[in-house]
């Protein structure tokens, strides 16, 4: 397996640190959602890839090595010795369909050889929790990644491309296909419980409508203040709820809200909120979410076993709202899981309005937020 890496910029276009990218299995990148909306931009990338799937995403920041970049597109060119490579996509107008379309994305994909997937899909329009479950409910056990879509800090509109200039309301994905591929997968947050459990007393899928019978955005603006109020969405970022079934707290994900409803007073998160689980906010400190990140590139690289030192790729997928409680510091733990990862494995990523990868416990599939999620790819094949 070998990895060529671009970058597409206003000044120079695309450029990249190879000449062989025409002969490439499959093409990811990652870029800012005004440069995505570039047309240029993706014809001139399929040109120089032709024969790849190429998939990709708008962010809210894109990752490359140990850099962070807002302005850019950033990509890398995978070249396969062993393993077979496929894609699909589905259009989702309905966050309501969001199961359904996950179960046609893994029908799509489904294999006896099927080695693992990676999906990304609209930040917005998606029910994330309910997308993994639809796709896991028809491929199985076998690893999923990915991530939901940014558009910065301004929750406008997400965009996602297969093997096409990238769009809203899209979901799609690639499996890796045989017994050469070898998948890592790593996920950590950091974040730092306070305040009093409170109970999920009524929820409407990813809609958290009251938390021990009052609205549910009551309790945001008791704890974020008036100035913050006004930043919502935004602001409820730095303020993730962690939520668990009391049953298995074992087995608990973290929620990002990615809409307010000011006159129903209800939050809508990334991914499902029951109604019965327990729910406790959360707030953040550099110094546990970098941690947090090199423990998720430790787990990664550690799921290649014997063949953590052969030459790959890490996919570095981190939530937007780490980013903004971490401002200027966020390098910070890029570069911690970037020494972990080590230098064998090229590194790529960006900045998400949701994270997906098995559960640290469970072992499940599941939607992230606020957490660090990496999935290293390299292959057994000499």
């Amino acid at each position: 397996m070998r990895t060529t890496m671009l970058r597409w910029d206003k000044l120079t276009g695309w450029s990249g640190h190879g000449s062989d990218i025409d002969t490439a299995n499959l093409v990811l990148y990652f870029g800012s959602r005004e440069a995505l909306e570039i047309e240029a931009t993706y014809r001139q990338l399929r040109a120089l890839a032709p024969q790849a799937i190429i998939l990709g995403c708008s962010t809210g920041g894109q990752i490359e090595e140990s850099e962070i970049k807002d302005d850019t597109i950033d990509a890398v060119a995978l070249h396969f010795q062993a393993t077979r490579v496929k894609g699909a996509s589905r259009p989702i107008e309905d966050q309501g369909r969001s199961f359904s379309v996950g179960e046609e994305i893994g029908r799509a994909l489904a294999a006896p050889d099927l080695a693992g997937m990676f999906v990304l899909a609209d930040g917005l329009g998606v029910n994330g929790s309910a997308l993994v479950a639809g796709v896991t409910s028809v491929a199985g056990s076998v690893p999923l990644t990915g991530g939901l879509a940014g558009d910065g800090v301004d929750f406008g509109q997400t965009l996602v491309g297969f093997d096409a200039p990238p769009t809203r309301n899209t979901v799609a994905a690639v499996g890796f296909y045989g017994s050469a591929i070898k998948i890592g997968h790593g996920s950590a947050g950091g974040w730092d419980v306070f305040g009093p459990k409170r109970q999920i007393t009524r929820s409407h899928g990813n809609v958290l409508i009251d938390l021990d019978g009052h609205p549910a955005l009551d309790l945001y603006v008791r704890y974020i203040g008036d100035e913050e109020v006004k930043k919502l969405p935004a602001s409820a970022l730095l303020f993730p709820l962690r939520v668990y079934d009391p049953a298995h707290p074992e087995h608990a994900v973290v929620r990002s809200v990615l809409a307010v409803d000011q006159e129903k007073k209800t939050l809508t998160f990334a991914g499902d909120v029951p109604e019965g689980w327990t729910a406790q906010l959360m707030r953040g400190s550099f110094y546990h979410l970098t941690e947090g990140a090199a423990l998720a590139a430790k787990q990664s690289r550690d799921g290649l076993t014997t063949y953590r030192d052969r030459d790959g790729l890490a996919i570095l997928i981190s939530c937007i709202g780490r980013r903004m409680l971490m401002g200027q510091r966020t390098v910070d733990e890029i570069e911690a899981a970037s020494e972990i990862l080590g230098p064998h494995l090229q590194k790529i990523g960006f900045y998400s309005y949701g994270e997906i990868a098995p559960h640290g416990v469970s072992g499940v599939c599941v939607l992230h937020n606020q957490t660090m999620t990496i999935t290293t790819i390299t292959e057994a094949a000499a």
